[in-house]
């Protein structure tokens, strides 16, 4: 599990009624891919997680933060 990197991914899936594979469908990347940031496992590139938060419609940061 990665440390480094908080994420609200699930919730804000979750909150939009979409599964993962709906979600990686829209944001071009496998389910498994969603699966595997949602439970810590990947840190996403920069321009994935801008597209996630673009389909949350929220700012990179709400969606991803630093652990500390």
């Amino acid at each position: 599990m990665n440390h480094e990197l908080n994420n609200t991914l699930k919730l804000h899936r979750a909150r939009m009624n979409l599964t993962q594979a709906e979600l990686a469908d829209r944001v071009g990347v496998s389910r498994r891919s969603i699966n595997s940031i949602e439970r810590g496992h990947f840190v996403p590139s920069t321009v994935l997680a801008l597209r996630l938060a673009e389909v949350f419609e929220i700012r990179v940061e709400d969606l991803f933060s630093l652990a500390k």
